[in-house]
């Protein structure tokens, strides 16, 4: 039988360019370029001298790391990434303690209201976080939390364990019941059989749904600056302070925005191939 290969296409000095080249290369290239250009003008703007920034010469000349300095000098950005950096980690360790165990329960218990309350996580995410702005708001100072870390980690899980349990029950949903079993006969408990079997097994799951909720956390400005915003300040409220009322400095703007993104970007690099493969192969044989 004949394969169906597709002829390379020929230019016009007879060299053959691959039609995958074109089709596939080419096309992944461009998007990747796409989106990493505003980190590109980030970076080549943060090492520009503020002199060729006014004079609208992004690196047009020779660089300088004198926003930087000044980032982590004088603006004490490393005081606001550590803020971001528990508020992000609180928020990691609360929601999947709560969405894994819930999530366990949605999946492998039949109860009065559990399809009704599956489709109340999904609504709550059809509407805008604001809404709970200001009853947080009155919560948190009733019992006097306001700027604190607990008052951030607080509100950033209100909205974002509802859509982190979904994706754990989906994920928990594809481990076959039989293993549940297994455990079971063997003697081991509910909670022993969801932390010795279920929670193996579901580690691809479990490592996306903290990349969700670092990410939510780590990007979230309007709890952050309502409920702290003092005292304690988060990356991203020390970047919008960045904004003078009368005057920007964009070197010292896009070098906070340039490292601010870093964390999320090496913490997904790391754990990216925690990311690839099935969640249950080999663990049933057929």
């Amino acid at each position: 039988m004949k394969k169906n290969v597709h002829p390379p296409t020929r230019s016009k000095r007879g060299h053959n360019i691959p039609v995958s080249l074109l089709t596939l290369h080419l096309p992944m290239f461009l998007i990747v370029l796409f989106a990493l250009a505003p980190y590109l003008w980030m970076f080549l703007t943060s090492i520009t001298p503020s002199a060729e920034i006014a004079r609208m010469r992004v690196f047009s000349g020779p660089s300088t790391l004198d926003h930087y300095i000044k980032l982590f000098t004088r603006v004490n950005f490393l005081v606001n990434m550590g803020n971001s950096l528990v508020v992000a980690a609180g928020v990691v360790l609360v929601g999947l303690t709560l969405s894994v165990s819930a999530a366990y329960a949605f999946s492998r218990f039949r109860f009065f209201g559990r399809a009704y309350f599956m489709k109340q996580f999904l609504v709550v995410n059809m509407f805008p976080i604001v809404l709970l702005l200001i009853p947080l708001f009155i919560i948190m100072r009733q019992a006097g939390l306001i700027d604190s870390y607990y008052a951030i980690i607080i509100s950033h899980s209100t909205f974002a364990i509802p859509f982190s349990t979904w994706m754990m029950t989906g994920y928990i949903d594809a481990i076959p019941r039989e293993l549940d079993e297994a455990a079971l006969i063997d003697g081991c408990t509910r909670p022993g059989t969801l932390i010795r079997v279920i929670l193996p097994l579901c580690t691809p799951g479990i490592v996306a749904t903290g990349i969700y909720l670092f990410i939510t956390s780590w990007n979230e400005y309007l709890y952050a600056t309502t409920l702290a915003g003092g005292q304690l300040k988060t990356i991203t409220v020390a970047i919008q302070s960045l904004i003078g009322e009368y005057e920007i400095e964009w070197g010292l703007l896009t070098a906070g925005g340039f490292v601010g993104s870093l964390p999320a970007t090496i913490l997904f690099l790391l754990v990216q191939r925690r990311l690839v493969g099935g969640l249950t192969q080999g663990a049933v044989k057929g």
